[in-house]
Order: structure tokens, then C-alpha cells, then sequence
């Protein structure tokens, strides 16, 4: 029986647009506005738009929507284009910028007033906004709305050239002010506005406006299908009018598909640039985050996104997805991939007095019990061990297997182990447990049969090497919701837990800043990519061990 692929609504309209024979080769888009960094919403565009060109053989433009020079950035160009890359969108040679296009724009300008469809308007701002209208009263036309096309080309040209002020004048689309759509009573086509630009200088003080710019971007470079998120949708007619009026054979489709919205995660930009100036973070890249910046600071893998966004799924109306999803998908992704290796993070020396001063042993210990083609490394082991404080404890919990007085445990690929004694400070902290062990039980099992039901994680105090390690939990704290009424962010003061004194294998020290590992019985950790240095290791946690998610 043959099997039958599913196919989501974007592809059924461009199988139609195929058969139809409207389009010979598929075209599609990620036009990102450079005034800030991505985030885990844009990977989900960006993609969509690669994968459509990929699945129909076509072709992927990655391009700069840059015509607003007033928050535009060179930073925002290269953390974009990192992001792009790393997401593994091809490309090839296909990357534009908007501004490159700005000669051609403004012809269209000039075509538009020539026909009588555009004009130059005197009104303010504030006037501009009252002659609108309402969502239930319709909106009357501008005193200047019927300059002939000859004046209004006089003043176009005369704006262009720098002859007003900014803001004192706007070219618009003559279109229809008593429309039931607001986006299409007469938008503002072009602006004033003196503003060095990042691609272009002091070329230009006239820019166009996103709705006249974007989709004309697309008909110059043949894309075909617009595929854009869901607050689109009323400013498609608006797209139609620019890309009919201004006489393309071949216009492109403008398509819209829902947003991605993650529980509790922040992603508007103004509310990320927020934190990041108010210094409540260390950056676009910090791993609290969903910045891909910093997602990728904190761990992530391109993988697990791209499989993240495949059971999300393509949808034509909002809904929110979990972020423990997300979180599954790296856990997924890194379990067969990546080496386990002790780490302790809370540590209390455990001292083996049976065991002989001067000795040293290299226990042969699997890189990944899941994955045998990962292979073994050798451990040193020692008669002084680093243990976790939490696997003492002085008086035995319920339910407690780990060590007491008295209970025998194993040394996860060591020996049996049995507490006899403790050493506690002044405030009754424990320093040091003492034990003794079998040296029959090498490796972890006894040749008498004997069972222990608690197993501890270790490393060997004069090999292990310190290190800092960072906690992360969502910067938003859960209970509360995202934003208050005053529309601020409730943050989680317990966002971020750092601890300085930890302790992991030697073999750690090899890595390279940005590579990750299963710490045993805590989670996924990666080495920190902007504060590690030779002489100071920094870990990021990238999750924690386990998940109640599982995907349906």
C-alpha cells in the first residue's frame, strides 16, 4: 500500500499554482528587518521558506529588509546572517538587501504619481491619523489629494532632493479612504527623514514605507509565494494593489501562516532590547533567552530546532506550543550524540581510608552507555573523591539509597562503598565522609552476589579541575504570566543560579567553547562560548535531565 504524505495548506497552494502552470520554478523568502536579533520565532519563517524551496526545487532568498534606517544596524546584519547559516538555510549566493532596490522603488513612485495613483501630502502626523478614520467611520480625503500628477511629481522629485523638512511632507497612495480595510486608505508610500543609512549613507532622505517596499522586494526578485505570518493577512490587499499598479507580468502570492508563540518565553523585540539596556541580561545572546543567539550560546543544536519546528507543524490559526517541547527535542537530540562524564556541583570530599595513599587507578568507562560506537575513556581513581553533598546524609531520609552511616553504596564504575564516620565544621556543615570500600567490587558489582540499591556519581579530587556552572531557568516567572498589567515583564528572580566552586573530569579540559555533554544524573551542559577562557571553564546548562513532555 502506497503511503500518503500529508502535505500542509502552503504546499497545497503551490501544488495548485504548479499544475495551473502559474509559476515554472518556485521562488521563496526570508526577508528579516536588521533592527534587532532573531528569535526562536523567525527560525520557524526562516525554515519554512528554505525547506518550501528545497521540497519544489527552487530557489531560497535570504534578504534584508532594510528601508528604516532609523533602528537599523551593521550588528543586527551579522548576528542575522550568523543565525541564517547556522539554522543550515542555504542560501547559495541568493542575499539581498531591500536598500539595493531603492533606485527601482523609487521609479515605481514615479510610475504610481504618473498614473494618478499616488500623491504628495502636506497633512501632519497627527492629521493624517484624524482624516483616517475609525474601524466603524470611514475617512475623508486630504485637502491635497487632487494635485495633478504634474505637481505632484514636482514635489516628489523636490522631497528627494532634500528641498523639506522631516515629516513636513508624505507621498501617498490614492486609493480609497472610505475602504473597510484601514490599510488601504491612501497608506504613506514614502518619508523625510534625514538618517545616515547602513548600506547606503547619506545616498537618501526619502524612504519607503514596509508596505510598498516589501512587496515590490519580492517582484524584483521573482519570488513567487510571500509566505508571511498571520498579522499580514489585512495588508494583502495592499500588497496586491502595489505589485498589480505597478505592472508586474509575473506578481507574487502572498500567503499567511500562523505565528509561533512559545508559553512564557519572551519575544517581542522592544521587550528583549529592554532587557538587554536595562543590563537584567548579558546581552541578545543570553541563554534565558530565545534569541537563536542565544539559544545557540546555550546549547541548542540547529537540529533539535529544525525538529522542533516539525512537530509544531504549519497551522492557518494561533495556538501556543509548550517550550517543554522544545526542550524534548535537545534532550533528543544530544542522547546518543554526546559523551557522559561526571561533573560535581555541590561538592563534599569523600575519603577512602581502607583504600592505600599513593595509589591511582584509570577505571575503563563508556563515553555513552546508549551508544557503544561512542567507545570507553579511562578514569582516574583515587583514595580522595569528590561526591555530591546531597548523596550524604547524616540521618537517612525515607526512601534514601544513597549514603548514611553504615549503607553501603556503589561508586558509579568504582567500588562498593560503606560509610563509617563523617566530619562536620563549627556549623555542623559536613566536610569530609569517610568510607571504606571492597576491593573485590571493581567496577561496580561484588563476586558475591551481594546488592546495593544506591549508585553516586564521583570525580578523583587531584585530577578534577574547577569550574563555573550556570543554572538557567525561565527568565519569566511561570506562576505569574508573562507581562504585568503596566505591560513590564514578571521576571524570576531565580532565573540564573551561579556556582563557583564545581568540579569536573579531566578530560573536560580538552573541549572547545561551544561543545556539550551529559553531565550524569544532571542534564545537558555546554561549554559557554563568551566567558570561558584557558584558565576559567564556564557551563551552561542546557536542560535538565528529565521531562514529564512527551510528543504525541
Amino acid at each position: 500500500m502506497e503511503e500518503v504524505i500529508s502535505k500542509n495548506f502552503i504546499e497545497q497552494i503551490i501544488d495548485e499554482d504548479l499544475k495551473e502552470g502559474k509559476y515554472e520554478k518556485i521562488v521563496t523568502r526570508f526577508p528579516p528587518e536588521p533592527n534587532g536579533y532573531l528569535h526562536i520565532g523567525h527560525a520557524k519563517s526562516i525554515l519554512l521558506n528554505y525547506g518550501l524551496a528545497k521540497e519544489y526545487g527552487g530557489d531560497f532568498h535570504f534578504r534584508f529588509d532594510d528601508t528604516n534606517p532609523t533602528k537599523e544596524k551593521t550588528e543586527y546584519v551579522e548576528s542575522i546572517k550568523e543565525d541564517v547559516e547556522w539554522l543550515g538555510a542555504d542560501y547559495d549566493q541568493n542575499i539581498y538587501f531591500a536598500s539595493s532596490y531603492f533606485d527601482r522603488m523609487y521609479e515605481c513612485a514615479e510610475l504610481l504619481i504618473k498614473k494618478g495613483k499616488a500623491y504628495v501630502c502636506d497633512l501632519t502626523p497627527e492629521e493624517i491619523r484624524e482624516y483616517r478614520g475609525t474601524l466603524t467611520e470611514p475617512g475623508k480625503n486630504s485637502p491635497y489629494r487632487d494635485r495633478t500628477p504634474e505637481e505632484n511629481l514636482v514635489l516628489f522629485r523636490a522631497m528627494k532632493n532634500g528641498e523639506f523638512e522631516d515629516g513636513s511632507k508624505v507621498l501617498r497612495a490614492k486609493i480609497d479612504m472610505t475602504s473597510g480595510n484601514m490599510n488601504m486608505r491612501d497608506p504613506i508610500l514614502y518619508r523625510i527623514a534625514r538618517m545616515e543609512h547602513h548600506n547606503t549613507g547619506g545616498d537618501w532622505c526619502i524612504y519607503p514605507m514596509y508596505d510598498f517596499a516589501h512587496p515590490l522586494e519580492d517582484a524584483f526578485e521573482g519570488v513567487t509565494h510571500s509566505i508571511c505570518t498571520l498579522e499580514f493577512e489585512d495588508h494583502r490587499p495592499l500588497y496586491d494593489w502595489v505589485v498589480q499598479e505597478c505592472e508586474f507580468e509575473h506578481p507574487p502570492k502572498q500567503i499567511e501562516f500562523a505565528k509561533l508563540y512559545l508559553t512564557n518565553v519572551v519575544t517581542g523585540k522592544r521587550y528583549i532590547k529592554k532587557l538587554v539596556d536595562e543590563g537584567i541580561v548579558d546581552g541578545w545572546d543570553d541563554p534565558r533567552l530565545v534569541t537563536l543567539s542565544a539559544l545557540r550560546r546555550r546549547g541548542y543544536t540547529p537540529e533539535s530546532i529544525r525538529r522542533f519546528m516539525e512537530l509544531v507543524g504549519v497551522a492557518k490559526s494561533h495556538s501556543s506550543v509548550d517550550y517543554a517541547m522544545l526542550e524534548y527535542c535537545i534532550r533528543d537530540d544530544l542522547k546518543l550524540k554526546k559523551p557522559r562524564v561526571s561533573a560535581i556541583l555541590d561538592p563534599v570530599k569523600l575519603v577512602i581510608t581502607n583504600y592505600p595513599e599513593d595509589q591511582v587507578e584509570y577505571m575503563e568507562v563508556k563515553n555513552n552507555q546508549e551508544n557503544e560506537e561512542m567507545g570507553v575513556r579511562k578514569v582516574p581513581f583515587c583514595r580522595e573523591l569528590y561526591i555530591e553533598r546531597d548523596d550524604f546524609k547524616i540521618e537517612r531520609p525515607k526512601k534514601y539509597f544513597r549514603l548514611y552511616p553504615g549503607n553501603e553504596v556503589r561508586l558509579m564504575n568504582g567500588y562498593f562503598v560503606t560509610c563509617t564516620d563523617y566530619v562536620t565544621d563549627e556549623d555542623g556543615n559536613v566536610t569530609e565522609v569517610h568510607c571504606t570500600y571492597d576491593p573485590e567490587s571493581r567496577g561496580g558489582n561484588s563476586p558475591d552476589g551481594r546488592k546495593v540499591k544506591g549508585t553516586i556519581h564521583w570525580v578523583a579530587v587531584p585530577f578534577a579541575k574547577k569550574a563555573e556552572v550556570r543554572l538557567y531557568e525561565n527568565i519569566v516567572d511561570e506562576e505569574k504570566g508573562v507581562y504585568n498589567e503596566d505591560g513590564s515583564i514578571n521576571l524570576n528572580p531565580d532565573s540564573l543560579k551561579i556556582l563557583t566552586d564545581c568540579y569536573v573530569e579531566p578530560c573536560l579540559l580538552e573541549a572547545a567553547p561551544g561543545d556539550s555533554f551529559q553531565f550524569v544524573r544532571q542534564g545537558y551542559f555546554c561549554l559557554d562560548t563568551k566567558d570561558t577562557t584557558p584558565e576559567h571553564m564556564v557551563f551552561n546548562r542546557i536542560v535538565s535531565m528529565k521531562s514529564s513532555y512527551q510528543p504525541k
